[in-house]
């Protein structure tokens, strides 16, 4: 998943450079959304509620 938030990040800034906004805020709403779910399932990790490994 997190080469998923990388590809999503650098398709983001690139769009973004080269004047592509909606292109750009798109990939970087979908960043958005893949860095909560994983924060999300970090911390139920850490909790011990779920078990990852």
């Amino acid at each position: 998943m997190l080469e998923w938030i990388l590809i999503l990040l650098i398709v983001a800034a690139v769009a973004g450079l080269l004047g592509f906004g909606r292109l750009s805020g798109a990939a970087m709403t979908g960043a958005k959304i893949l860095i909560g779910i994983v924060l999300v399932l970090f911390l139920l990790a850490v909790l011990g509620i779920i078990a990852i490994f």
